[in-house]
């Protein structure tokens, strides 16, 4: 049986008559315990991160289903994928409950149907090569329970990250992450806490695959897409870095490959 942690009350009561001050102390302090539950649960982490690897490597594709706060943070990670790394869109999509309208405002009840993953996943044609990760911090949602019960049925690995001990959503996950947050600062809030420790972990999941797809040299985004002029300036010191040109023949160097690997790929095989 679940245990809903993530409703229980929260250690503090009053908040209306806290100061700023007090305010924001006391969420802070409760935002240390995030990084703590993480660390419990990181060899969790690790198999889940090491299954999504090995799909990506083999041409798969990593989904994230979810809805409210859990569906858009999967969007979130998906979409700074192709910008951070250089890989295609579509290697890993975001799907939220009730749509792409939903990313802004809530759509009513949209979460509660136990199907609607599954046949969003459809208009994607998931298939045994992938893998679908269900994101919900209180483990019972049944848009995100439906599509991985849907998903194993079917033969596609599945994943999940939760904030509740033995959720329901961890029956359906062949790699379940489970990170026991506590209660919220505001009882039920799961935005905060809840919130913190899921996109932590996305960010886990998906930069460790990337590294270990070739996507990082050193420490470096050498695949990041050129796509404003911050960026540019960036890949112009890192290919100074790696060459040794100094800035305009770093960044000429830089435009004309297009990428930061593939303009001291160039520099090396020309010296």
């Amino acid at each position: 049986m679940s245990q809903r942690i993530t409703e229980s009350a929260s250690n503090y009561d009053r908040l209306e008559h806290m100061s700023f001050e007090e305010l924001l102390t006391n969420m802070n302090r409760e935002d240390h315990s995030v990084p703590q539950a993480i660390s419990k649960v990181i060899p969790a982490i690790e198999k889940l991160a090491q299954a999504v690897h090995e799909k990506l490597s083999a041409g798969g594709r990593l989904f994230y289903i979810g809805a409210g706060t859990s569906g858009r943070l999967g969007i979130v990670d998906a979409s700074e994928c192709p910008p951070t790394y250089g890989v295609p869109h579509g290697m890993v999509v975001g799907i939220i409950a009730g749509g792409d309208g939903a990313i802004r405002k809530a759509v009513e009840f949209a979460e509660d149907n136990p199907d609607g993953a599954w046949e969003d996943l459809q208009q994607y044609n998931v298939n045994e090569k992938d893998i679908v990760v269900g994101i919900a911090a209180s483990g019972t949602t049944p848009y995100v329970v439906g599509g991985l019960r849907h998903c194993q049925e079917h033969g596609i690995a599945t994943g999940c990250v939760t904030c509740n001990p033995d959720a329901a959503v961890s029956r359906f996950a062949n790699y379940p992450v489970e990170v026991v947050v506590g209660p919220e600062f505001v009882t039920g809030s799961t935005r905060m806490k809840a919130g913190t420790a899921q996109k932590l972990v996305l960010n886990m999941i998906t930069t460790s695959a990337m590294v270990k797809l070739g996507r990082v040299k050193g420490n470096r985004m050498v695949d990041m897409q050129l796509s404003n002029d911050k960026l540019v300036d960036r890949g112009t010191k890192m290919v100074m870095a790696e060459t040794g040109l100094d800035y305009e023949a770093a960044k000429k160097l830089l435009q004309e490959t297009g990428s930061v690997r593939k303009a001291a790929e160039t520099f090396h095989s020309t010296t």
